[in-house]
């Protein structure tokens, strides 16, 4: 079958944009088409991912209306990825030799409330803290924190590490770095998580230009390639967000069984990875991610943040752009600003914020609720 490679990466600034929706993807994509050295009239497969988006010619129309296959998927927090599968998966089946994912969103203040008529529930099913995603999160990391023997000062670690790599990223929201005693003294929101132990939803968009990795160098004088690109869904019984309660089997959820497949179809290890973009919606989410997806044991967090291991001048480091914490969260567009980084990360252009030791592996990883993840393994 046909490898797949990253031709080219486009990206808007996050955070509020002034530009509408669909000018923000254009503006990615053309972006990406830059990068690349391509024209749109080159590419022949395009997927969107995007909620709130709208109509297709919304974002054809700017571009040109060439007759391309264009489709839009939404997946939660790993809609970005889903439309990504797509784009690789027209690659590896031969109907194109260029195809698009372009990830954009634009989510105002209160994006993430609870609505639960929405769903057909009662009004209870919120107020308990069910499906509203702060008090999810809280209860989850809570839970976590107790049965693993993490002490909770790792949560404002985390989010002052997402704040100083944002700093030297161009594209954050957040660019400001901030004390831990000012994280941990913050609001709390949550029981543990205050203020600034949370993302934002936000405005932004991302476009990834793909290729066949036999073209791979016609494009890029360092290719990055797509090792494995792999979705799973959460196991029967499991609740995920819309309980505090893990998968019914101790030790398995959703992001580790797509962590698992991604490292077996890519033939390698947690230990061969460089780098990693965890989805950090909230502090604890990157603690307990870094176990899911094999980083280390569950247990061991506390030892590898407090030592430095997931920093810039780390061991593993994780979320080098400042992750959603940082960049906030417009949903369609967060798991490719992901492989935005990873690349930039492996090519060697991230500047300041760039790993050491010219990483040549990174994994990324999105959690979509309510029980979806994708996992992505970039090679140089």
């Amino acid at each position: 079958m046909t490898g797949v490679s990253i031709a080219g990466i486009g990206i808007t600034e996050f955070g509020r944009n002034p530009r509408s929706v669909p000018k923000m993807a254009v503006h990615a994509v053309r972006g990406a088409l830059a990068d690349a050295g391509a024209e749109w009239s080159d590419v022949h497969f395009a997927a969107g991912g995007s909620h709130s988006g709208g109509h297709a010619d919304n974002l054809l129309g700017p571009l040109g209306l060439t007759g391309i296959p264009f489709m839009n998927v939404f997946n939660g927090c790993a809609t970005g990825a889903s439309a990504l599968l797509a784009a690789s998966n027209a690659i590896r089946a031969g109907e194109a030799r260029l195809a698009l994912a372009v990830g954009f969103d634009r989510h105002a203040r209160g994006s993430f409330a609870p609505r639960p008529r929405d769903r057909g529930l009662p009004e209870w099913y919120g107020d308990a803290g069910l499906m509203v995603t702060t008090q999810f999160f809280g209860m989850k990391i809570q839970r976590y924190l107790e049965q693993h023997d993490v002490d909770r000062s790792v949560l404002a670690r985390v989010s002052a590490k997402a704040f100083r790599n944002a700093e030297h990223n161009p594209n954050a929201w957040r660019r400001t770095p901030v004390r831990e005693s000012e994280i941990a003294g913050s609001m709390m929101v949550a029981d543990p998580l205050t203020k600034y132990m949370f993302c934002s939803p936000g405005d932004g968009a991302v476009a990834v230009l793909l290729c066949r990795a036999d073209d791979a160098h016609r494009h890029s004088s360092t290719p990055v390639h797509i090792r494995s690109l792999t979705h799973r869904t959460r196991r029967p019984g499991s609740f995920e967000v819309f309980s505090p309660a893990f998968s019914p089997v101790e030790g398995v959820s959703v992001s580790a069984d797509a962590a698992s497949a991604a490292f077996e179809a890519a033939g390698i290890g947690p230990g061969d990875i460089d780098l990693a973009q965890l989805q950090d919606t909230d502090s604890g989410a990157e603690v307990i991610h870094m176990a899911e997806v094999g980083l280390c044991e569950h247990g061991e967090q506390e030892r590898l943040i407090f030592d430095g291991a997931t920093e810039l001048t780390g061991q593993i480091p994780v979320n080098t752009d400042g992750g959603c914490l940082a960049n906030g969260e417009p949903i369609g567009a967060s798991a490719l600003r992901q492989i935005h980084e990873s690349v930039l990360q492996l090519r060697g252009t991230a500047g300041v914020r760039q790993v050491r030791n010219g990483p040549q592996t990174a994994l990324n990883h999105v959690y979509g609720a309510p029980g979806l993840s994708a996992c992505t393994i970039l090679s140089r």
